[in-house]
């Protein structure tokens, strides 16, 4: 077993400067949204998962995932951690499983359920991409 670096003060302190909410992912998506004119709700309105955006009247449950805390397969998502090695590797495991059963429920629910990574946002065709999923229209008549 692997132990952590910190002391449990320490770690406590750095956990607790992790964000809930507003993180530069979640930030660079909205401001995407509100470029193209696309009206969308913060706070999950009561939703399954406790979406980042809803767009209620399209029935869009938007998530943005920081890679590494949700279990990404790209390089920053399965990097491994060096410390707690075992907490850490657990977590992200429920952390799917709980992303897992809110997209489930949502589905059920007839709503669209769009996941955004945080890698995505590095992509040059993110935005027209993005826009394009939600309004349904084709990427290529948007640019």
């Amino acid at each position: 077993m692997t132990t952590d670096v910190f002391s449990p003060e320490k770690r406590s302190a750095v956990m607790r400067r992790v964000k809930g909410g507003d993180t530069s992912p979640e930030l660079a998506v909205r401001k995407i949204l509100r470029a193209a004119g696309i009206g969308y709700r913060l706070g999950g309105c009561g939703l399954a998962g406790r979406p980042d955006v809803v767009m209620k009247g399209r029935r869009i449950a938007l998530f943005v995932h920081g890679c590494f805390w949700h279990g990404h397969d790209c390089s920053r998502g399965a990097r491994q951690p060096k410390s707690n090695a075992d907490y850490w590797i657990a977590k992200i495991g429920r952390n799917r499983a709980r992303d897992d059963a809110a997209v489930q429920a949502l589905l059920a629910d007839d709503w669209r359920v769009i996941v955004v990574w945080e890698c995505d946002l590095r992509r040059p065709d993110f935005a027209p991409a993005l826009i394009a999923e939600v309004t349904g229209q084709a990427a290529s008549d948007l640019a």
